[in-house]
């Protein structure tokens, strides 16, 4: 079976490198527009690199009427979970040579302000008496608080009512570099082909069946043909999705975010003073992505501290494509979801267009209230993040990511942004199962599968403690991380 992926980003090449080792006979090719694999919206500071596990991020545990949901952040957790198993299976087999290159240890800590107090409150009630969040500690001692996260707290008057919680287990993730160390175990050892330099102008189903892709390489036309055809370009899926000519691609439109990063590099020694990543509470109007943190990063193993993110228009569906190829994007049917998202949504349109004109003085602003006196403390430069694009789905904005597969299983994409590449392994061996399910029909494949997912049932995770404990360990073991004794 010869199958074509187009975006060489951590998505597809998960993709490649999962249905390779389940299915080696499988014929992979990976067309990517850009000059290396992972040099998207997956290299280091497109992204926060945050492990998304649900430990600090507010948006995933919503409140209704003083009740907490915490569903979604059970499921991202478990997502994660079975993401670890498959980075901890490639450093096993020692496709990754050393963790530490692209997976680190950090605190995930959420802090809030006196009015927010009772919600945190209670999401550390419900979050905590759930395995997966055990070892979460809650505090509203200045003292204690400001030992978990000094730069933070360094600065603030003791005064200022606060509460944070903190779990010791949470990571930072480069996924620029685990997506390259990816793409040359998958090019060099799993025989997957990549085509750098491709940009895909054209997909169309053959009278055969078959799925024709039409590219340009340097400034050459290049086809290929494809039984089965991936497509994790980002945002540059929608406007391939529109060229399908598939029945639902009439449903979905793409709704573009950008954002704005203030990053300063930092010693060893000051990365050991504030190893977290501190997550707040976002603006009224603003999109999930826009959760003010201040996280430490490791990128090519030197340190960061990385302030934002801030939010921004630009009517692009990628970082490095223009307002043209966006325009040619939309199809008439897409304008009144666009309308609509318009004016259902005209709060978060207006916060994004005013983000947009946001100068440095307002950026250094933000920082020192989310810690104050740390813009004077280093050096900090505004970087330009990733772009993403989310979903409109019959014309109603959708935060998440979806997966689609044609009726006929030869198509398949992923839309969509947060969570995204964190729980990538779950997500695309689930698209596996749906896009190529002949894959799983020989025993050997299923006893691959087992072998690299230990345990892959989000409900077996969510349900059984010991089951859970004991697949986390053993990831975490090869990944260094540590987990804490039980308080």
């Amino acid at each position: 079976m010869n199958v074509v992926i187009i975006g060489a980003g951590i998505m597809g090449t998960t993709f490649a490198t999962l249905a390779k080792e389940i299915a080696p006979n499988l014929n992979i090719t990976i067309l990517e527009r850009l000059d290396s694999a992972g040099a998207g919206n997956s290299s280091p500071f497109w992204n926060a690199g945050t492990g998304h596990e649900a430990n600090c991020e507010l948006n995933y545990t919503p409140v209704d009427e003083e009740v907490i949901s915490v569903e979604k952040a059970l499921k991202i957790h478990a997502q994660f979970n079975v993401a670890k198993q498959f980075w901890a299976h490639l450093v096993e087999k020692g496709a990754i040579k050393e963790p530490e290159t692209f997976i680190n240890q950090t605190k995930h800590c959420t802090i809030v302000s006196e009015s927010d107090i009772e919600e945190l409150r209670l999401r550390f009630k419900e979050m905590s008496a759930h395995h997966f969040f055990e070892h979460m500690r809650y505090s509203e001692d200045f003292d204690e608080i400001k030992s978990w996260i000094p730069y933070t707290m360094d600065e603030r008057p003791r005064h200022e009512k606060m509460a944070a919680t903190v779990i010791e287990t949470g990571t930072d993730v480069d996924f620029g570099s685990l997506t390259e160390q990816m793409a040359a175990y998958a090019a060099q050892h799993l025989g997957v082909k990549f085509e750098y330099g491709t940009h895909v102008k054209r997909v169309q189903k053959s009278p055969t069946g078959r799925w024709v892709i039409k590219a340009e390489c340097n400034g050459k036309p290049v086809q290929h043909k494809a039984d089965v055809l991936f497509v994790g370009a980002g945002g540059g899926a929608f406007p391939l999705l529109k060229k399908t000519h598939l029945p639902f691609r009439n449903r979905f439109a793409g709704f573009p975010v950008g954002g704005r990063f203030l990053r300063a590099p930092i010693s060893e020694e000051q990365a050991g003073y504030y190893r977290a990543k501190t997550y707040g509470k976002a603006k009224v109007g603003a999109p999930p992505m826009s959760v003010p943190h201040l996280d430490l990063r490791v990128v090519d193993g030197k340190h960061y501290l990385l302030f934002g993110p801030f939010a921004s228009f630009k009517p692009r569906l990628e970082r490095d494509r223009g307002f043209v190829d966006y325009v040619r994007s939309i199809r008439p049917h897409d304008i009144p979801g666009l309308l609509n998202v318009a004016l259902e949504h005209f709060p978060l349109v207006k916060y994004l267009i005013s983000e947009t004109f946001k100068g440095e003085k307002t950026m250094f602003e933000e920082l020192d209230s989310f810690a104050p006196g740390l813009s004077k403390k280093f050096d900090w430069k505004p970087v330009q993040a990733g772009q993403r694009a989310q979903i409109i789905k019959d014309g109603d904005l959708q935060m998440g990511t979806e997966i689609l597969v044609s009726k006929d299983k030869t198509y398949g994409t992923l839309l969509g942004a947060s969570p995204g590449a964190s729980v990538s392994p779950e997500v695309m061996l689930r698209c596996l199962e749906q896009l190529i399910p002949s894959v799983f029909a020989k025993e050997e494949a299923r006893k691959k599968k087992s072998e690299i997912f230990p345990e892959d049932d989000l409900d077996t995770l969510i349900s059984h403690p010991d089951r859970y404990r004991e697949v986390r360990d053993a990831a975490n073991q090869l990944l260094g991380i540590i987990q804490p004794k039980a308080q």
